[in-house]
């Protein structure tokens, strides 16, 4: 708390005052974040339409979003390995059960019935849908190294990183490897 009082310029005991504690930080911190994210998901999985349509407009809107606070994933993965992991854990489950999730989980399992996508477990399709979207902010700093490459050209492949991401998994979720959803 004194290392957040210090770059926000206050005293400790005036930020104690407004947030009890840092489990009560990160709630409002977490709830401003997913506050963008949650709304635009709901609204994606809520329409009828093809699965494609809908996994197009997730990515799209979930780099958009973090792209907006790029450090946002790194704060949220502290804070959930920190030593307050299970006050941190409660407070992001409760957030997280506003996601839709479900609905998301309900148009793979429609998609596969109807034959457009291939036999696979949703969790793991949500899980590499997002994995692939946060990767590129999370391990900025690495990457640049690892590829030589400068900022400004980073910057111009997240840019293009919502189609780059989408047409990855429409081509792995595919019914057949020689036939990928096409847009």
């Amino acid at each position: 708390m004194q290392d957040i009082a210090n770059e926000a310029g206050m005293n400790k005991a005036l930020l104690h005052y407004y947030f009890r504690n840092k489990e009560t930080l990160f709630g409002m911190i977490l709830s401003e974040a997913m506050g963008k994210l949650i709304p635009r998901a709901r609204e994606i999985f809520d329409q009828d339409g093809p699965l494609a349509d809908k996994i197009r407009a997730f990515v799209h809107a979930y780099i958009t979003i973090v792209a907006e606070d790029p450090q946002m994933p790194l704060f949220v993965m502290h804070a959930l390995h920190s030593r307050e992991e299970e006050a941190v854990l409660m407070r992001f489950r409760e957030i997280a059960t506003q996601m839709p999730f479900m609905r998301f989980t309900e148009a793979i399992l429609d998609a596969m019935e109807r034959g457009e996508i291939r036999k696979l477990d949703p969790r793991q399709l949500i899980m590499n849908t997002l994995s692939l979207c946060l990767f590129p902010f999370v391990a900025r700093p690495a990457f640049e190294v690892i590829t030589r490459m400068e900022p400004d050209d980073y910057d111009t492949m997240l840019r293009d990183r919502a189609t780059t991401v989408s047409d990855f998994i429409l081509a792995a979720i595919a019914p057949t490897p020689s036939a990928p959803l096409t847009r």
